[in-house]
């Protein structure tokens, strides 16, 4: 591990944080939403928001690794719950809870652990995480091998992804241009809202491992300026907070942002490239039977 992860906060110094992250939020949000938030409260420094998890620069940083186990242990505690579309929130029972004690999760969660069979508590990048349980999108391996994919793919091919993704999304006259010299204006398209208001987006498609910076959001910007009413800038990377409020900044011409973690979720929701398996669980309510 490189010394700079060291000082990344432990997955269970995050319990707390996440818990007030939501109650700012009002209860309930998206795992983008609580990541800001938590970021945000906490004061997390760029430089350690761009540490990756893992060998390689793309996909998930390290802080956002810790936080999906943050709200794992969170979960089978019974703080939190999640909803199929993402939407984590506190639950009925945590309505009157300022803070929890993070030893305590950990003790009952363990207990979870020891009465599950093929469960076992490894140590990982120096927070202990549990292997064996089920695995929603906390750990996202099939999120990791998809943006190894993306990033594999020719150049010319992951333009016509993103041009398909955008005429699955209502997007029309979608056309990837990617002329040298063009100031990373790879293609562009109109959006229809509702069949009546429409506006003529320009867009950038970038391959890339790690983070796009707020010069390169600047630039972009420059390239589209009256040429089109909003930019959208599409990575397999993430963006720094500085690119973040670049891209949102008063008095410039709006960009979206679609970082590698949106993306992957945009093409599982769009069935693209991805078969997608359905597994029945069925659980026995003994305490049931015991009422009869």
């Amino acid at each position: 591990m490189k010394q700079s992860e060291n000082i990344v906060p432990t997955y269970d110094k995050l319990f707390n944080p996440v818990v007030k992250a939501l109650q700012f939020l009002g209860g309930s949000g998206t795992i983008e939403e609580i990541n800001q938030k938590v970021i945000e409260l906490e004061n997390i420094p760029d430089e350690i928001m761009e540490i990756p998890h893992g060998d390689t620069d793309g996909g998930r940083s390290e802080v956002e690794y810790r936080l999906a186990w943050a709200r794992t242990y969170l979960k089978k505690y019974g703080v939190l719950e999640n909803s199929a579309r993402g939407v984590w929130a506190l639950t009925s029972n945590a309505a009157n809870i300022k803070e929890v004690d993070p030893s305590e999760v950990i003790r009952k969660v363990r207990e979870q652990i020891a009465e599950q069979k093929d469960t076992r508590i490894v140590s990982d990048n120096n927070n202990e995480v549990m292997q064996g349980l089920e695995q929603p999108d906390e750990i996202q391996n099939w999120k990791e091998r998809l943006i190894d994919v993306l990033l594999s793919i020719e150049p010319s091919a992951f333009e016509r992804l993103v041009q398909r993704i955008l005429r699955e999304n209502g997007f029309t006259q979608v056309e990837v241009t990617g002329r040298t010299g063009d100031g990373g204006i790879d293609g562009k398209g109109i959006a229809r809202i509702n069949g009546f208001l429409s506006f003529h987006v320009m867009f950038q498609c970038k391959r890339y491992q790690g983070s796009v910076s707020a010069s390169q959001i600047r630039d972009f910007r420059g390239a589209m300026q009256g040429r089109a009413d909003k930019g959208l800038f599409i990575t397999t990377g993430t963006f720094t907070r500085d690119a973040i409020r670049e891209a949102t900044r008063d008095g410039a011409p709006p960009i979206d942002l679609i970082d590698g973690d949106q993306l992957t979720d945009k093409l599982k929701e769009l069935k693209l490239g991805l078969r997608i398996e359905i597994v029945e669980k069925i659980d026995i309510d003994e305490e049931w039977y015991k009422k009869i």
